[in-house]
C-alpha cells in the first residue's frame, strides 16, 4: 500500500502515453513488473492508474530511498523489464520526493 508522507520515501512515477488497445496490457506487463521489482530489498510499493479515455497509463512505486530506487530499476533493466515497457508507448518518468500532504485528519 502507498505511504505518502514527507520523509525519505523516493517516489517514482511514470507516465505512459498508449494506444487504447494498449492499455491493458501494459498494466498486465507493469504488475508483472511490479512482482519483480518487489524482489530488491527497500522497495516498498507499486500502484497503477489507468485514464478513462484508454490513452495514458501512470506507475507510482515507492522505495525507501533513493539508492533503493536506483536498485530495482537495475534489477528491472537486467531482467529487461525496462526496455519492454517500450512495446506498449511511450514512457515519461520521473523520481519525486514528497514535499506536502494534506488529508480530512489533517484538518
Amino acid at each position: 500500500m502507498p505511504i505518502i508522507r514527507v520523509g525519505p520515501t523516493v517516489t517514482q512515477i511514470n507516465v505512459f502515453t498508449v494506444e487504447p488497445d494498449r492499455q491493458q496490457p501494459l498494466i498486465d506487463y507493469l504488475a508483472a513488473a511490479a512482482q519483480v521489482a518487489s524482489e530488491v530489498p527497500g522497495w516498498m510499493s507499486a500502484s497503477l492508474h489507468r485514464s478513462l479515455d484508454g490513452t495514458r497509463v501512470v506507475n507510482y512505486a515507492q522505495s525507501e530511498s533513493h539508492d533503493a530506487a536506483q536498485r530495482v530499476f537495475q534489477h528491472l533493466k537486467s531482467r529487461g523489464m525496462i526496455e519492454g515497457n517500450k512495446a506498449f508507448g511511450q514512457a515519461h518518468p520521473g523520481l519525486y520526493e514528497v514535499s506536502f500532504t494534506l488529508d480530512r485528519d489533517d484538518r
